[in-house]
Formats: C-alpha cells, sequence, structure tokens
C-alpha cells in the first residue's frame, strides 16, 4: 500500500519532472541528447549484462570505481551497466572505463522506466552505491529475482533520522535488500536503527580511500606545475560552491602582500558555473585564465585560474602546495563537504572547513593522522593557508601524513567484492 501511494505521488510529479527536464535540458545538451534513457529507453537493443551499478554522480562514480575494476578483472570478465543521474557523473564513467563498461542515464522511479531498463539488460545483480533507496527500482528487481545490494553506504544521523519519517514509503525496500556493506559502524548502527536485519548489515569501510593513482601521475603534475611556473607557490581549490569562491578570493587579497607571486586555481563543482566563476573573479579585479585555454607557460601576471576541465582535479591537487577542499568552508543546504581523500593520496595537505557531515569519519581520520587542517571561520583559513605556505617542512609533513592515511585504511573494495560475488554466481 505505501508503495503504491508513493508511485502515485511520483505520477503526480511527473508534469513538475517534465517541465525541470525540459528547462536542464535547454541550458545543457548532455541532458537533451538523451532524455528517453530517464524514462528507461536507449538505443533499442538489447544488451545483457552481469552486474548493474548506479552512482548518482562523480563522487559514487570514484568510489564504485575500484569495485568496477576487480569486477573487469574476474574470469570471465562481468558485463557492467552503469547508470549515473548527472552529465558530470556520466563524463566520469567515460573518462575511466571507455567502452569497458555501458553508461546510461539512471530511469526515473517509475514501474514503467524500471521495467523498459530491465527487459534491456536482463541483470544479475543491482549495485546501488552509498546510499540510494529507490523503491520500485528495488522492488522490481526484487520481483524479478534480482538481488540488490547497497554498498559504501554512508547513513548519516540525520539521514536517518530522515529516513524514520518516510519509513512506511521505503521499508519494503529495505527488506528486499539483500545485504548492506557499511562505511562505518556509526553507519551500521544507523541502519539497525531503522530496522534493517542485522545479518545483512557489514562493515567494511570506505571504498573512496582506494584510489588508483595513474603511473603517470607526477609525471603530469610536475608538467602542469612548470606550466604554472615552477617557483610560484600554488593553492588548488576543488569542488567549490557558490559563496565559497569570495571566501577564498578574500583570502588571496590578504595573502598577495606577503606572497605576491602567489597563484590560485580554483575548480568549481559544477560546470554550468565555470563561466560565472570567471566574471566573478574578473570583476574583483585580479587577471584570470581558463585552464581549457591554457597553450604553455601561464604569463606571471595571471593569480586565478580557473580549472574549467573535466577528471582532471587529482593531478591538479598532486601539481599544488595546497588543496582547499569545497562545500564544506561555508553552510550550504543539501552539501555536507567533498571527499578530501585524493588531496591527501597525492600528499598534499588539505584544508576544509567545519560543514563535513557527509565526510566525518573521513575527515576525523585526517584530523586524527595529522593530515590536514579543519577551519572554523575566514580568519582560520587564512590563518592556515599563511602557516603552509611559509613552511615547505610543514607541508612536506602534513602531506605525508595524508599519503600514510590512505594507506593504512584501504582494504574495502575487496571485502565488498567478497559479499556480492555469492550474489552473482547464485543468480
Amino acid at each position: 500500500m505505501a508503495r503504491t501511494v508513493y508511485t502515485l505521488l511520483l505520477s503526480l510529479a511527473l508534469p513538475v519532472l517534465l517541465v525541470r527536464l525540459g528547462l536542464r535540458a535547454a541550458k545543457s545538451p548532455a541532458y537533451r541528447a538523451r532524455l528517453t534513457e530517464r524514462f528507461g529507453g536507449g538505443n533499442g537493443k538489447p544488451q545483457r549484462c552481469d552486474v548493474w551499478i548506479h552512482a548518482v554522480s562523480v563522487g559514487e562514480v570514484n568510489a564504485a570505481t575500484p569495485l568496477v575494476r576487480q569486477l573487469l578483472k574476474l574470469t570471465p570478465p562481468s558485463r557492467i551497466v552503469m547508470t549515473t543521474m548527472t552529465p558530470t557523473g556520466a563524463q566520469r564513467v567515460v573518462a575511466t572505463f571507455g567502452d569497458r563498461v555501458i553508461h546510461r542515464y539512471a530511469p526515473y522511479d517509475y514501474p514503467f522506466a524500471i521495467d523498459r531498463f530491465l527487459d534491456c539488460f536482463c541483470p544479475k545483480l543491482l549495485v546501488l552505491m552509498e546510499t540510494e533507496i529507490w523503491p520500485n527500482m528495488i522492488s522490481r528487481c526484487s520481483q524479478r529475482n534480482i538481488p540488490v545490494a547497497m554498498a559504501n553506504v554512508r547513513l548519516s544521523a540525520r539521514s536517518a533520522r530522515g529516513y524514520r519519517l518516510v519509513l512506511p514509503l521505503i521499508r519494503h525496500a529495505l527488506d528486499s535488500v539483500s545485504l548492506f556493506a557499511t562505511q562505518s559502524l556509526p553507519d551500521r548502527k544507523h541502519l539497525l536503527a531503522l530496522g534493517v536485519d542485522t545479518l545483512k548489515v557489514y562493515r567494511t569501510g570506505n571504498m573512496k580511500f582506494e584510489i588508483d593513482l595513474p603511473a603517470s601521475l607526477n609525471e603530469v603534475a610536475q608538467a602542469i606545475r612548470r606550466d604554472w611556473g615552477p617557483n610560484r607557490p600554488v593553492i588548488v581549490a576543488g569542488s567549490t560552491h557558490e559563496g565559497e569562491e569570495s571566501l577564498l578570493l578574500r583570502s588571496l587579497e590578504a595573502l598577495l602582500p606577503s606572497f605576491p607571486d602567489l597563484l590560485l586555481v580554483i575548480a568549481p563543482r559544477h560546470p554550468e558555473r565555470f563561466e560565472m566563476v570567471t566574471r566573478q573573479v574578473t570583476k574583483r579585479g585580479f587577471t584570470v585564465s581558463r585552464r581549457s585555454q591554457q597553450s604553455g607557460a601561464l604569463d606571471s601576471t595571471v593569480t586565478v585560474q580557473i580549472a574549467d576541465t573535466m577528471g582532471e582535479l587529482l593531478t591538479l591537487y598532486g601539481a599544488g602546495d595546497i588543496a582547499v577542499v569545497g562545500g564544506s568552508l561555508i553552510p550550504i543546504r543539501g552539501i555536507g563537504g567533498h571527499n578530501i581523500i585524493e588531496a591527501c593520496a597525492v600528499g598534499t595537505p588539505v584544508i576544509f572547513g567545519g560543514n563535513m557531515g557527509n565526510f566525518l569519519e573521513i575527515s576525523a581520520l585526517a584530523l586524527e593522522y595529522q593530515a590536514g587542517y579543519q577551519v572554523k571561520d575566514a580568519d582560520a583559513l587564512l590563518h592556515c593557508m599563511s602557516l603552509l605556505l611559509e613552511d615547505a617542512n610543514l607541508r612536506a609533513l602534513v602531506g605525508e601524513h595524508g599519503r600514510e592515511m590512505v594507506a593504512q585504511n584501504t582494504g574495502a573494495t575487496l571485502k565488498t567484492l567478497e559479499l556480492l560475488l555469492p550474489l552473482l554466481t547464485d543468480n
């Protein structure tokens, strides 16, 4: 009954959804070109696969990447279809795996859309990354005897409270999931509080720690650094949101008298903001460049570069002296920080703000390992930047602590794979 009400509410929301989708399509060709996939369509040709992995956007794709690589190493390799909700997630899938996996936009959670998708791909297993509870998606798979697993589950106390409010709507979905692989013991505790069977919940760790650094990363990072200016101090601010760029530019103004050749590289989280941020920087009186337009050495008069390229942030962190991770510096509705592990993995000291609700365990570990600094306001941000810019030995020490943290917290992927294989082989 509850799921019927849920589906009815979705149906009532369909006109609003279509208008919203139309507006996005008007702004973004990436949405417009593949609209039918949102309703289970595609090229019309059945493409049987073994595993369907659903990862909402870039962060979830990054988390799923080590698992996908392990599945591709099986004999025979698993046939995989990955779905995302965003164009940036789609781009990351294609950039990472090319044609080794199939990418589709995830069908909206309407029964007819899910059925069309399942008819096309006939997966043997559905893996939902992190905390994606879609009642009809899970139910339609269950009706076809397709096991469903949730991997790298992250469930904060706040999210758990929200799910309790709609528990009647998601109860059947939770009961239909075969296993939950959680990042931490608190995540496991919050799931159990929702009434999930304790025998289905396993603490496997966080797969985001298992970053596969390309063999060429150091070489490429060094080349980028030479083009930026090998002797210039460089701060790379990644995954920034509206309001955070202003904070960073104010810090830059305060730092330039002491560090006149300082370069600030800003990588906005969402590509549609590249132009807006560029205008904002210019309006503040800084000389700005777009990374996509850089050819050869960067002019020494440029003080801000907008990193308007995709899939390059890990390398940019490796080329910088300091990493500042956005989504955390100011309170932003619906955002609880972004992943700081990439900066730690390449040995760059990381600064992040107080709004890390989605990465509580990781941020606590970073502080425990002394791999970075958490700042509460603009003054603390400026102080940490200045401290690190002044002391190369401190930067090297904090960066090495970050590498140690990442190295000592691996293993989640293989634990998760061990749980998934029986579901895959028995079906």
